[in-house]
């Protein structure tokens, strides 16, 4: 690092704009292929009915995140639109073209980003309560003030970037070791490949390891969340130790955090926490001489005073290596927002009751983090079930997309796409009761709505209304190597309950 201007992650750089703006392409396609169908104005829980109570009170209107959709009138059209301009604005800074221009120019573009999603986001309601969307909001936040091409990456906003990979992963471990009995007496791993939300192609092959083999992942992962962090800043070091070392060990602590993390995406599916946890973690690798900047300005680390072709660099240059002092300015002043922020946060680290994936404020910035806190024991699942027959003799199963159904079919990858429904699906067993979206849920399937059906895998009556339908749950577990021997499935389910129904229109 040299004082502003971080000379040396140009290449971090790189990886953090063009990770975070495909990750971006990734949320606004889901949304695309979704929303409509879960929250829009025939949807589960319509957003319109959320926009109509918040109305015009200012005390409903402060419970709500900031959305463009209290200044437009929701409708579908324009949640298609929003996320075809989002779609359209990642792509561009996928392959770097704002990039580019001067550092305002992506600035503006991240920001469009970050501004647009949050209007999606803050009406998502249930279906858009997860971690890793204020996350990716935070990190496009960020990405927005790394600068663009014509000169180095600010320091600030780097080390913005490792209070926010600290925050993801020590907010994680501290939520586990506060968490369970399971986390402290190392069995969690034994449990969690067959109990994860939505287990993935390899889920059953990790699950079946050696009980030590488990033991030695908590360990591990003990070690990336509540060790490793702290090593990420030690960067910094560098202004009092001459030499490579510091930067070296940032860039170690950088590459375990994404080794536990591709772990976690081999054998299984978060959607993107997992994703952009890899590519915010990348702002801790420094690669000297690669990815840096390829112009403007006198050139990272130059001295100002006369450019090579004859012309006086301006006197900011001289003061902040390649850095214009208007973006001094904001990078500056963005650091210090966020400093600001970040109070409730910390002290959330550290408190006795920490709160998981919490927000401090109606931007959603400087946000805790955490995840998996406890670990399931038993997996259970709520099948749907539908029937043509007026005496609902004969029944056929609703086959989602991601969670298990059919016990002989192997989970698909889909992180870190998000499918949406069959993630709360999952949460229904844990409840109390089943959620007022779910009952909308059967109705749609009476109804053979469409779009409710283009959620799922398949529709077992190619379009015809079923007469009934009901939720019955199962208990699932993953098939030994000696009952997939013997012709099991992937899975193996026994039947609990019926818990819903039959219901029918009338």
């Amino acid at each position: 690092m040299d004082g502003f201007a971080a000379v040396d992650f140009g290449f971090a750089r790189e990886v953090l704009q063009r990770g975070i703006a495909a990750l971006y392409l990734v949320a606004f396609i889901s949304t695309l292929n979704q929303f409509r169908a879960l929250l829009g104005e025939h949807g589960l829980l319509p957003a319109p009915v959320l926009l109509d109570w918040i109305g015009e009170q200012s005390a409903r209107r402060r419970m709500l995140h900031p959305t463009l959709f209290t200044r437009i009138r929701y409708s579908d059209q324009r949640l298609a639109i929003l996320c075809g301009a989002g779609i359209a604005v990642s792509v561009l800074l996928v392959f770097g073209i704002p990039q580019w221009g001067p550092p305002w120019v992506p600035m503006l573009c991240f920001l469009a980003l970050w501004l647009g999603y949050m209007s999606v986001v803050s009406i998502g309601q249930t279906f858009y309560s997860f971690g890793w969307e204020m996350l990716l909001l935070e990190a496009g936040f960020l990405a927005a003030f790394l600068g663009s091409n014509e000169q180095p990456p600010p320091t600030v906003v780097i080390v913005l970037f490792w209070w926010l990979l600290f925050r993801v992963e020590f907010g994680a471990g501290m939520i586990k070791i506060r968490g369970g009995q399971e986390w402290r007496d190392l069995t969690a791993l034994m449990f969690h490949h067959e109990t994860q939300p939505m287990p993935g192609p390899f889920s059953r092959q990790a699950h079946l390891l050696p009980r030590w083999f488990h033991r030695g992942e908590v360990v591990g992962n003990h070690f990336a969340q509540l060790v490793v962090p702290f090593v990420v800043f030690a960067p910094i070091l560098s202004v009092w130790i001459p030499g490579p070392a510091p930067q070296l060990v940032g860039t170690v602590a950088a590459a375990i955090m994404i080794a536990t993390q591709m772990w976690l995406v081999a054998t299984g599916n978060f959607a993107w926490l997992n994703w952009v946890t890899i590519v915010i973690a990348f702002s801790a690798i420094g690669i000297p001489g690669v990815g840096g900047s390829s112009g403007g300005g006198s050139g990272a680390g130059a001295p100002g005073g006369e450019a090579a072709d004859g012309s006086q660099t301006d006197v900011a240059a001289s003061l902040w290596p390649g850095i214009p002092l208007y973006w001094f300015v904001i990078t500056t002043a963005v650091g210090l927002l966020v400093v600001a922020l970040s109070w409730p946060a910390l002290r959330n680290l550290f408190a006795r009751r920490q709160l998981m994936n919490a927000s401090f404020n109606r931007w959603q910035l400087a946000n805790a983090y955490g995840a998996f806190g406890t670990v399931t024991k038993q997996r259970v699942e709520i099948v749907v079930e539908g029937s043509l027959d007026d005496d609902a003799l004969l029944w056929r199963e609703y086959e989602f997309k991601g969670k298990p159904g059919d016990v002989r079919r192997i989970p698909r990858q889909f992180a870190p796409y998000h499918l949406r429904l069959d993630w709360l699906m999952w949460f229904l067993p844990l409840g109390r009761s089943l959620d007022d979206w779910f009952t909308v849920f059967l109705l749609r399937l009476l109804e053979a709505d469409a779009p409710t059906l283009a959620l799922l895998r398949g529709d077992p009556f190619d379009g015809e209304p079923p007469r009934w339908v009901r939720a019955v749950s199962y208990r699932y577990r993953f098939a030994t190597r000696a009952e997939r021997r013997d012709g099991a499935g992937v899975w193996v389910r026994t039947r609990q309950a019926v818990v819903l129904g039959p219901l029918g229109l009338r």
